[in-house]
């Protein structure tokens, strides 16, 4: 079957299954997943959906997510838009939506409970910056892989004649990628998204450096990212301002005009030095953490990863990754990071074998751990350690020696980085950065997703089953759903989310 026509039947089989064309309200994806906006959750076959073999499995959270993986993801949504609006198009009635109290008798229990797990006002605004920069992560990725390519080639005396071409394709997008992000800051807090970037490129303007602010001479680029976004907030602010008081017959001339006016000087006088300050104390920062207490910190970042991950926590760290990269050029972060991951391969492994009875969950860690093993944790997670309870607590205990690992080099003074955010895993090899040469950066990292999988598979082993879990799992489950979620005792609840763990 041609690419082509593969994704186009994915996107086909998941449409009917999450309501129809009418139920889809919005459509997105980010790295590894499409997400959903939809009217009525209740019309959503969830193990079915399971069932599609392009699915990874389903999150929910305030949209509904589609785990399908780097790559897939990009090429399935636009065959998925192009069939909700040929079934919008074809239908001349609305689909089956019920009345409004019946959606209430079926939504209220489920609306509440995410609600009041999402809904937060922290967490919608850490929802909002993970929107502005996860639109950069493919930018990121490929100029950071050009990058990479180019130290090597820099290293070794080859192609010097297209080296410095290599160099301006690897850094081009980040001597910009404040004017990015105050386009996408704008666009995500309501305004008009080239103000913000206009607002935005006033921090990379070379000319900044004529200009004196707080006793010191501003540099292009000071307060980076994180001023962009703070300029873009305020341009936003003073648009929705402009939008109430100016007479329509001179918004299109006025608003504008003072946007960019009154955010500018902000930026210029204020702004760009505070941020520069903020972006400076964020470097120290991290450098004085894994130089001082490189071992601990990376030992209680890889443990702790995946449960802020759970909790929507980890999009918090999205603007800190960017600034460190935007600084130093790699941020020392995402390595350490990656090794919960890790610690999940490990753990499934260690499932695998210590139940040799139950093959619809050995036919499941068979399926999700290629893609584990490039750092797509979603379907080992949701659908083997998540829901077993315990095994789930282990792999964080293996993510944790692993972070450890890279942690401790970091205190020794070997730097282990990436040029970009967004892939883990093996995949994470080609962005990989440091200040000891690209063979030892390669080597710790290496060795830290070596402690990760071993440290998660001895954990699980030994300490990741009770007598009774390993009684209730440990049998055929033929017929039986092939994923541990249909399996475990969660099963009844009918939650399509991440079940309730069995027995930790």
């Amino acid at each position: 079957m041609a690419t082509e026509d593969k994704n186009r039947a994915t996107a086909a089989a998941i449409l009917p299954l999450v309501g129809g064309a009418a139920n889809v309200e919005s459509i997105a994806h980010c790295m590894t997943r499409l997400r959903l906006g939809l009217h009525d959750r209740s019309l959503v076959d969830d193990e079915a959906l399971k069932a599609v073999p392009a699915v990874m499995g389903v999150v929910e959270d305030d949209t509904y997510q589609i785990v399908l993986g780097p790559g897939t993801v990009a090429r399935v949504t636009p065959e998925f838009e192009q069939l909700v609006e040929e079934g919008r198009a074809s239908s001349e009635t609305p689909a089956p939506v019920h009345t409004a109290e019946e959606l209430a008798d079926k939504g209220a229990a489920l609306k509440a409970r995410q609600k009041a797990k999402n809904s937060t006002p922290f967490k919608l605004f850490l929802r909002r910056i993970a929107n502005i920069f996860v639109p950069l992560i493919p930018a990121l990725i490929g100029c950071g892989i050009i990058a990479g390519l180019n130290g090597l080639l820099v290293n070794l005396g080859w192609l010097t004649s297209v080296t410095p071409a290599l160099a301006a394709m690897a850094s081009g997008f980040m001597a910009l990628i404040a004017v990015f992000v105050g386009y996408n800051t704008a666009k995500e807090f309501g305004g008009t998204p080239i103000l913000g970037g206009a607002v935005a490129a006033i921090i990379v303007f070379p000319g900044v450096a004529n200009i004196d602010a707080f006793g010191q001479t501003l540099a292009p680029g000071q307060g980076g990212v994180l001023g962009a976004l703070g300029a873009a907030v305020l341009a936003v602010y003073v648009e929705k301002w402009c939008r109430r008081w100016v007479p329509e017959a001179l918004d299109v001339l006025v608003t504008p005009t003072l946007t960019v006016l009154i955010s500018g000087l902000v930026t210029i006088f204020g702004l760009m030095y505070v941020a520069g300050e903020v972006s400076s104390a964020i470097g120290t920062f991290a450098d004085w953490l894994l130089s001082t207490g490189g071992a601990g910190a990376g030992f209680l970042l890889g443990g702790f990863f995946l449960p802020l991950v759970m909790l929507g926590l980890h999009q918090a760290l999205i603007p800190i990754h960017t600034t460190l990269i935007e600084q130093q050029g790699f941020t020392v972060l995402l390595p350490i990071l990656a090794m919960a991951g890790a610690g999940q391969v490990g753990a499934a492994a260690a499932v695998y074998l210590r139940l040799p009875r139950n093959e619809s969950i050995r036919r499941t860690i068979r399926s999700a751990m290629p893609a584990g093993l490039l750092g797509v944790g979603e379907p080992l997670i949701y659908g083997v350690s998540l829901p077993l309870g315990r095994p789930f607590i282990t792999a964080c205990v293996g993510g944790a020696f692993g972070g450890g690992f890279v942690g401790l080099f970091n205190q020794l003074g070997d730097s282990v980085g990436s040029t970009a955010i967004g892939p883990s895993g093996w995949a994470l090899f080609p962005l990989l950065d440091g200040n000891h040469g690209l063979g030892s950066t390669i080597a710790i990292y290496a060795g830290g997703l070596l402690v990760g999988y071993v440290a998660g598979f001895v954990a699980t082993y030994f300490f990741g089953f009770s007598k009774s879990l390993l009684a209730e799992f440990n049998v055929s489950q033929e017929p039986a759903s092939s994923t541990v979620a249909a399996t475990g005792p969660a099963a009844a609840s009918g939650d399509s989310q991440a079940k309730e763990p069995a027995g930790v």
